[in-house]
């Protein structure tokens, strides 16, 4: 079968997420087809997976103009921008009827196994620019399809590849053999089933972002009930608490992000969570009784856990897009162009630069990463940049370079999610004099409840530099 002509053909849109959604609505306002390939059964398959998470954005941050516009014909109304909605609502109240506005142009259960150019793989350079895209996609059937497209707006996320455990970046030794009590999402402990796996149980969170103080939030909220007694957090960071660990608290410019961090610093203060810092997980072993027991990379062995909840970020899966040539910077796995921009070394969310079809370029001219996939292993994504990614992208596709380099967004300024580092060491006021990690320790910060003694508190090194 020869492939038809490249300008004929539609834009294949990979995931029906946020940011999916979003660039279909911009390819539709610029004239040009979209398919989306869904592997879920439904517009927002992984928003849907947390549901029960409240987004520290509000509902005027989280929809797209373009969205909006194709969205209006049906009699759809804007939610209050100024309310906060939960993963639920956002699927259900947007995410949704986008989708159903776009109709036939989404396919859900439509799983891309590879991606590559028609009748060229990595290595030919013949006619290469020529030829169009060919995407292989399975169906929720098992059956096996080809799609021919001018270009491919790569939206995957990264929800279904969560890093691990492990400080080394791998699993910790006996992560996949503890897979029955480790979980790498924010639990729902409304729901009584989840709530049972942890009520009156002693959980490690590991993790220093949104989530993990999420977590350790709904985890104290459930030793605080009635059902809860007993509930306790292991709260395990890989660096020390400074002055920036809770984020920013009162001077986050998204507020809601703010009272993450101070929820999770109430938790510790209150005495329902330990924090352990300076802690690299190396092993989790079973003990006696079959409880888990984190091992560090220093030999030292944690109390023993009843349940784990792996909160450290998520990475890209790339392994579909081997046959296309990408630019990705090695550390962050983002569009080489795009890492220093996004840098969490240097740069939270609010401080990223706004920015668009140039830094999402590849040397596979037509092939874009944008949304969570675009930043890598960088946690420092907020929805309304990839809203401007699309925008910006979807023009160059449509070959207005005078819109796509045009800059449409101005983003708030948020300590929470960034510039403390991608490894392990504090800022620079967390130790006086130091210049280096502080030893591990566990901290007991603020009074334990009566029902469990306080533990002692053990200080890291006040000053001089590792070794002196």
């Amino acid at each position: 079968m020869n492939a038809p002509a490249t300008a004929e053909l539609p834009v294949v849109v990979i995931g029906a997420g946020p940011t999916g959604l979003a660039a279909a609505a911009h390819l539709v306002d610029h004239g040009i087809e979209p398919l989306i390939l869904e592997a879920g059964p439904a517009a927002g398959a992984a928003v849907r997976e947390w549901a029960h998470v409240r987004l520290f954005s509000t509902w005027g941050e989280v929809t797209d103009p373009a969205a909006e516009k194709l969205l209006a014909p049906t009699g759809w109304v804007k939610p209050d921008p100024a309310t906060y909605p939960s993963g639920g609502d956002w699927a259900k109240h947007y995410l949704q009827p986008l989708a159903d506005v776009l109709g036939e142009r989404v396919r859900f259960g439509a799983t891309v196994t590879g991606v590559s150019r028609a009748g060229r793989d990595r290595i030919v350079d013949a006619d290469r620019e020529t030829q169009p895209f060919v995407v292989h996609l399975r169906n929720a059937d098992g059956t096996e399809e080809r799609v021919f497209a001018r270009a491919v707006i790569d939206a995957s996320g990264t929800w279904t590849t969560p890093s691990p455990a492990g400080g080394s970046g791998l699993p910790a030794l006996g992560e996949k053999a503890a897979a029955d009590h480790v979980t790498y999402r924010v639990p729902d402990l409304k729901d009584p089933a989840i709530q049972a796996r942890y009520a009156g149980k002693r959980t490690a969170v590991i993790g220093s972002g949104a989530s993990a103080f999420t977590a350790l939030a709904y985890l104290s909220d459930l030793a605080k009930s009635d059902d809860g007694t007993g509930t306790r957090a292991v709260w395990i960071l890989r660096r020390g608490i400074s002055g920036s660990t809770f984020g920013g608290g009162t001077a986050d410019q998204l507020p809601a992000r703010g009272a993450l961090g101070l929820a999770a610093k109430a938790a510790v203060d209150e005495g329902y969570a330990d924090a352990v810092t300076g802690f690299r997980t190396e092993a989790i072993e079973r003990d006696g009784d079959g409880r888990l027991v984190l091992v560090g990379e220093d030999g030292r062995r944690l109390d023993a856990v009843d349940e784990v909840i792996v909160l450290t970020g998520f990475r890209p899966d790339l392994s579909f897009l081997s046959e296309v040539r990408l630019n990705l910077d090695e550390r962050l796995q983002a569009p080489v162009e795009l890492a220093p921009l996004i840098d969490p070394n240097q740069h939270s969310c609010g401080t990223v630069y706004p920015h668009g079809h140039r830094e999402l370029s590849h040397p596979e001219q037509g092939i874009y990463l944008v949304g969570m996939k675009s930043y890598g292993r960088a946690p420092t994504f907020l929805a309304m940049t990839g809203y401007e990614q699309v925008r910006s992208v979807a023009a160059a596709i449509a070959g207005d370079l005078e819109a796509a380099d045009r800059v449409e967004l101005t983003l708030p300024e948020t300590g929470v999610c960034g510039g403390a580092g991608l490894f392990d060491q504090p800022d620079a006021d967390a130790d006086a004099g130091g210049c280096c990690a502080p030893a591990p320790a566990l901290v007991q910060i603020g009074s334990a409840p009566a029902t469990e003694p306080t533990a002692p508190t053990e200080q890291a090194s006040g000053g001089g530099c590792c070794g002196s």
